[in-house]
């Protein structure tokens, strides 16, 4: 049948502060952030039900993280506490990962033109020779 690409995408908003930023930085005040998450899974189908992997399942395993970090302040939550994207992506992933087989990548995006891809500790890295 070969591979498919499912993405599930979760919206969440948060403040943060960038504790770690050089002296002026805008993000060393506090801002708040409308956060999209991409959530890709790859996988063959399964069974008589015609899909990869039901979408309210990765909803599922995304929930209680969702309702920790959504409409809260991301630095008084532990492991956030300099909470970069690349910081909070990889929490995500560390959280998440262990149950949703398939997964390959989580891309956050916190505007219209910057984001994060993370493929996991050392995944999908490459090195120049």
């Amino acid at each position: 049948m070969g591979d498919y690409e499912l993405v599930q995408t979760i919206r969440f908003e948060s403040a943060r502060r960038l504790p770690k930023v050089p002296a002026g930085h805008p993000c060393g005040r506090l801002y708040g952030l409308a956060f999209y998450l991409d959530i890709h899974v790859v996988g063959d189908m399964t069974g008589d039900s015609g899909w990869v992997i039901d979408f309210g399942e990765i909803e599922a395993v995304f929930k209680p993280l969702r309702d920790q970090i959504d409409h809260n302040y991301l630095n008084d939550i532990p492991g956030l506490e300099n909470p970069t994207s690349e910081v909070l992506v990889a929490w995500l992933w560390q959280h998440a990962a262990p149950r949703i087989p398939g997964l390959v990548q989580l891309v956050l995006r916190e505007n219209d033109v910057s984001r994060v891809i993370y493929r996991g500790p050392g995944g999908g890295r490459r090195t120049l020779a």
